[in-house]
């Protein structure tokens, strides 16, 4: 990946790709399991650690992951028998891994159902295979005549025949954990790698008589691991694609289904309509009939019925009431917390305020650490003065108030129901209801002359012509000649 950062915690639509499989693990065990997914650390191990620390703060769930330490990177049989010691013998064990984020609950319930596990008996052990039309870099399931499973066969171990196999190892499996014990302690490094597989308890299996199951996922996406960034941006796509699929099968119309990014979860109504370049992060939601116009980006808001977004905006934390009208190019910060059919118009800031009922700021104006009433306007290029370098104050602007332009609104302060404040006030103190304030300059009108911009002068020669008389002759005389 040519990162600082471990390559499990890379991100795919917003979250780490362990998020990813820890997320899907977690669903699959339920509330009911005693012991959580054991992840088994190594490069980047205080980084990984530090994630799942960060993450079950505000996901208690994460609180039943553990981790095992692999101190050296020997291979996928030496890192399980690191967390050998926390498995529970009388269960069956779920192999998973970190860079392959996308397998469904779906497909790991199937493949835990074929593996028969009871209680304090071994299961059958399961794989979970794929066909793929280039096989090249993985294992190999070797079968039989009868078409039950033999081995598998790392690709740089396989013979030319074996390469052939089109069937590969995703390394997700199910394994009778009472066995799997002594399996781990009987591998051996004796390969191309010099690692200790986990691929080789399969022959162990064989050998021991334990049934081998296997199946495979509905999509080869679910099995896709990650290598490069390249790998990780094709995922990306595919990832998203399906999140546009299954919008527009709930009813929401999408301008471009290739141009938008889910980072999180994004519930519509029906009639939603998202233009192109749209970025949705952490918990969305859109009721019924709202439009996001183009490349706008929302981040953990709800936004009512009917709304319409516009071009080039951005909503973080915000809550929008019925029928409202954002944009374009308006910043809603966490806190905004708007009513029914209120409007935030070009470059306008609402942060840490509520706005009541058909209220309206449509130009060039910041409302932060503020109520505001009903029907109120607030003119252009208007602001809360609500920090005064180390404290925010409150602004409390009542119904029906109509704000001037340019107007400055210095907090603590408040401005009275119906009030009217004049374009260019500097509201220092609180305006009483019904009456017009104003604060500024005394008009003036002065005789004035306006500047003139200054010619430079540049000197001129003058070239004096010189005058050349020419002197005409005189015809000759004819006079006398014949």
């Amino acid at each position: 990946m040519k990162s600082a950062l471990p390559k499990v915690l890379q991100t795919l639509a917003g979250k780490p790709l362990l998020q990813h499989v820890l997320s899907t693990a977690l669903d699959l065990q339920g509330k009911a399991s005693k012991n959580g997914p054991i992840v088994v650390v190594g490069h980047g191990a205080a980084d990984v650690k530090e994630f799942l620390a960060n993450t079950s703060q505000t996901n208690p769930a994460f609180g039943k992951v553990s981790t095992a330490l692999q101190a050296e990177q020997k291979g996928t049989g030496h890192a399980l028998l690191q967390a050998l010691p926390k498995l529970d013998i009388q269960e069956p064990t779920l192999v998973l891994y970190g860079d392959v984020p996308l397998t469904s609950k779906k497909t790991l319930s199937k493949l835990a159902k074929l593996a028969d596990g009871v209680r304090g008996k071994d299961c059958a052990l399961a794989l979970l295979t794929q066909n793929l039309s280039n096989p090249t870099g993985y294992g190999r399931i070797v079968r039989d005549a009868d078409g039950s499973v033999q081995e598998i066969v790392e690709e740089k171990d396989a013979t030319l025949v074996q390469k052939a196999i089109q069937e590969i190892n995703t390394g997700i499996m199910v394994l009778p954990t009472n066995s799997l014990k002594k399996w781990l302690k009987a591998l051996r490094s004796s390969n191309a790698q010099g690692e200790y597989y986990l691929t080789d308890v399969i022959a162990m299996a064989v050998k021991d008589g334990v049934p081998i199951r296997t199946t495979q996922a509905d999509d080869e996406f679910e099995t896709v691991g990650v290598n490069s960034r390249d790998q990780l941006a094709a995922l990306e796509r595919v990832h998203q694609l399906n999140i546009s699929q299954q919008l527009m099968d709930a009813g929401v119309s999408l301008a471009d289904p290739a141009r938008i990014d889910v980072r999180g979860t994004l519930v519509c109504g029906a009639d939603v309509f998202i233009d192109v370049g749209c970025v949705f992060e952490g918990a969305v939601t859109l009721a019924a009939g709202t439009k996001i116009g183009p490349y706008c980006v929302v981040r953990n808001s709800a936004i009512g019925k009917g709304v319409a977004v516009h071009a080039y905006s951005h909503l973080d934390g915000a809550k929008v009431g019925n029928q409202s009208v954002i944009g374009p190019y308006a910043r809603l910060r966490p806190g905004a917390d708007l009513a029914n059919d209120v409007h935030i118009g070009n470059f306008v800031e609402v942060k840490n305020s509520k706005i009541a009922a058909n209220s309206k700021a449509n130009h060039l104006a910041y409302v932060g650490d503020a109520i505001v009433g009903s029907r109120v306007n607030i003119g252009a290029g208007t602001i809360t003065c609500n920090y005064d370098g180390v404290n925010k104050h409150q602004t409390i602007i009542e119904d029906d108030v109509f704000i001037g332009s340019d107007t400055q609104l210095v907090a603590p302060v408040r401005v009275g129901r119906g009030a009217t404040l004049g374009a260019g006030t500097t509201l220092t103190k609180d305006a009483p209801p019904n009456q017009l304030t104003v604060s500024r300059a005394k008009q003036v009108s002065l005789q004035w002359q306006r500047p003139v911009k200054k010619v430079q002068k540049t000197a001129v020669k003058k070239v004096a012509r010189k005058k050349v008389a020419t002197k005409k002759s005189a015809p000759k005389s004819t006079k006398g000649k014949k």
